[in-house]
């Protein structure tokens, strides 16, 4: 089982949240990479666009088939990360470091709270693979 860092919030959805200073970086999770297999494009959103939680925040294509990202929360775009214009594989390499998507501002602290912890997220894959 993989490794699920315990300093960050999780989706239903498989993405990731870390909050800092009243920011968000958000990403996808290291079983949600794995399951779209090698990844080959990523469609990021404009800075300065507002984002409704559940709302499409991106699209990353694999191999294997092309996903929509939702955005676990709302917030505000005010920063992406263009090395995955260059480097989509960052995403499959490293998806809690430098395969992060977007950072927000104007976050929802409640909406952040909402999210699963580390141990409800393994909790959750373990549902997920049981059936």
């Amino acid at each position: 089982m993989e490794e699920i860092p315990s300093n960050l919030r999780y989706s239903e959805s498989h993405e990731w949240v870390k909050v800092e200073n009243n920011k968000a970086r958000i990403g996808i999770t290291h079983h949600a990479q794995k399951e779209l297999t090698d990844i080959v494009y990523v469609e990021l959103p404009k800075i300065g666009e507002g984002v409704k939680k559940d709302g499409e925040i991106g699209v990353v294509e694999s191999i294997k088939a092309v996903s929509e990202i939702y955005s676990p929360i709302s917030g505000k775009v005010v920063e992406v990360n263009n090395k995955l214009e260059e480097s989509p594989e960052l995403i499959n390499k490293h998806p809690y470091a430098d395969g992060w998507l977007t950072v927000f501002e104007n976050i929802n602290k409640k909406e952040i709270e909402e999210l699963m912890s580390a141990e409800e997220y393994t909790a959750f894959l373990e549902e997920i693979k049981a059936h």
